[in-house]
């Protein structure tokens, strides 16, 4: 066996898991997660059979510990209050819930849509911040926007479930300083995907189960000290915790880290690259995203009458490939039609691409 230390970062990655049954495209959705971080929860459980769950938990404290250290460093945000949720969802029906101030709140026309209804769920006016042809925030426009009616908050989705173009989180937040606007970051496709440190949110929230490489269930929710009030903090402490799971993200974290997030952000934008050229050979179906953007997220719009949906499950039961269907729903204010996701991991290969593009050409036909 070829030692760790003289493999690349996909060998490395491969190896590190169970042997994938097919092909596996699909990482926007859920990455595959390491025998290390399935072992870690399984461990937990374990030791919560051995000596009962409350003591297990004091003994998982310093895993737990390096988990939150390490989610401050993969956001920048030093000396964040860190509270882990049960994912995305939960952690933003968490932030618009204990939101105090006036419920006006400017999001981009692509946002995810059990995001929108969150917000309506809590009664927020929704207002659509100012984009470019591709659904790119257009930074020429969005100061006078901000100006002439400013909402209350800003939810600004650093990469949308729906298409890989990568948002400019950065400027963002510059623009909501400017006019004093909180800013809350959905990073739930940017994290451990693209380099999310020192974007300057208020609160930055994402989850465990899709770049990051670590199980369902699991969420991370970072704000500024102070964001929340204490009773507010002691209230999501005291709450019920699968604690395995947190283990188990820790885990993953440190697996991230170890790898080098700068190394597998280069790794992503070179997938990305490779999987557009691939399927921009695929007949009749149409790459959304331009060739150089520097996300491994691809969509696929499908010729005239062919379903995605259908087609999806097509690859599943007839070639081993997993993608990831898009309807509608995910981005109601901004898709006009279904498409098709394509997702893979930093282990990619050629053939693997191949696979995918000769499997839809069977499955289009």
């Amino acid at each position: 066996m070829t030692p760790a230390a003289d493999r690349t970062l996909a060998e490395n990655w491969r190896a590190a898991r169970p042997p994938v049954a097919g092909v596996h495209f699909d990482s926007a959705a859920c990455s595959r997660q390491s025998f290390a971080v399935i072992d870690a929860a399984a461990q937990h459980a374990r030791h919560e059979a051995e000596v009962g769950g409350y003591v297990a938990a004091e003994a998982a404290a310093p895993a737990l510990d390096a988990g939150h250290a390490a989610v401050r460093a993969l956001t920048g945000m030093r000396d964040a209050d860190v509270v882990l949720t049960t994912g995305a969802n939960h952690a933003l029906d968490i932030l618009l819930g204990e939101w105090t101030g006036e419920r006006t709140l400017a999001c981009l026309p692509g946002e995810f849509g059990p995001s929108l209804m969150s917000m309506q769920r809590h009664g927020f006016e929704i207002r659509e911040l100012p984009v470019d042809g591709f659904g790119r925030l257009d930074l020429d426009a969005v100061g006078a926007f901000l100006s002439s009616n400013p909402p209350a908050l800003v939810h600004f989705t650093v990469l949308a479930s729906h298409t890989g173009i990568v948002q400019p989180a950065r400027e963002m937040a510059s623009a909501c300083r400017a006019h004093d606007i909180t800013l809350i970051v959905d990073a739930a496709q940017g994290f451990a995907h693209l380099d999310c440190t020192g974007i300057g949110a208020d609160v930055l929230y994402t989850t465990s189960r899709k770049w990051t490489a670590g199980p369902r269930g699991v969420g991370m929710l970072a704000t500024r000290p102070g964001w929340f009030s204490q009773a507010t903090m002691e209230r999501l402490s005291h709450a019920e915790k699968n604690i395995g799971l947190h283990v188990a993200l820790s885990v993953a974290l440190g697996e991230h880290v170890a790898a080098g997030p700068q190394e597998i952000q280069a790794r992503l934008r070179e997938v990305g690259a490779v999987t557009r050229g691939a399927l921009g050979q695929a007949t009749g179906w149409r790459v959304v995203e331009p060739d150089d953007e520097p996300s491994a997220i691809t969509t696929l719009q499908p010729p005239d009458g062919v379903d995605p949906m259908e087609v999806r499950a097509r690859l599943i039961a007839e070639h081993s490939i997993v993608t990831t269907f898009l309807g509608l729903e995910r981005a109601p204010r901004e898709m006009t039609r279904p498409a098709l996701r394509v997702s893979p991991h930093v282990d990619v290969t050629d053939a693997d691409l191949e696979t995918l593009v000769e499997a839809l050409a069977a499955v289009t036909r």
